[in-house]
């Protein structure tokens, strides 16, 4: 699976960098409001960060893609609904406060409203790095090895500065405990980007 994304991103930039009309890198970082759905897991949003590199291809004046590459920290708390559905397999010296850490790449599509603004929809496929290993207590994995999710979002487009806000929502159940709880991540992502 991880093979194929990575030819399809590879191909979807070789093709648009070859008919491109304008070519641009950068880097960005920012901070995430995140939280993971479901009722093992507290309601409210989780600070946390993300940083990385973004590229943007126009095609015209209008359209263009702009795939990314980010390390992007998800957090939550667990709730107490967390302890009741899964009685016999929590660690109970695990931390109430769990963090994930995804290698994110989204592939957005891109659209100018006007030289300064632009517009942003597209898939993301989160690869997970690392996780709270004690949260489990027989070792086992408590979240996925991948996450696919859709974006949405505005940027604000100057010289060499970019200004977003995102929307990121998880497409996909992330519990790889069991079926008996839904787990969808949610994320608000608010950055800034200098272009080189």
């Amino acid at each position: 699976m991880k093979r194929v994304i990575f030819l399809a991103i590879a191909f979807i930039m070789t093709t648009g960098i070859a008919s491109a009309q304008g070519f641009r890198v950068g880097i960005k970082a920012g901070a995430n409001m995140n939280k993971v759905s479901g009722q093992s897991f507290n309601d409210g949003f989780d600070l946390s960060y993300h940083v990385g590199g973004f590229a943007e291809i126009d095609f015209n004046k209008k359209w263009g893609i702009q795939p990314e590459l980010l390390w992007s920290q998800s957090s939550t708390t667990r709730s107490s609904g967390f302890n009741s559905i899964y009685t016999g397999v929590l660690n109970p010296n695990s931390d109430q406060h769990i963090r994930l850490d995804y290698l994110a790449i989204p592939i957005l599509l891109r659209y100018n409203v006007g030289s300064t603004l632009s517009l942003n929809a597209g898939p993301q496929y989160g690869i997970l790095i690392n996780q709270n290993d004690n949260l489990l207590q027989n070792g086992q994995n408590a979240f996925k090895k991948g996450d696919f999710a859709m974006v949405f979002g505005a940027q604000l487009n100057f010289d060499f500065l970019r200004i977003y806000g995102r929307y990121n929502i998880g497409l996909q159940n992330i519990n790889d405990i069991d079926n008996k709880d839904k787990w969808t991540n949610q994320q608000i992502q608010l950055g800034l980007g200098l272009r080189f």
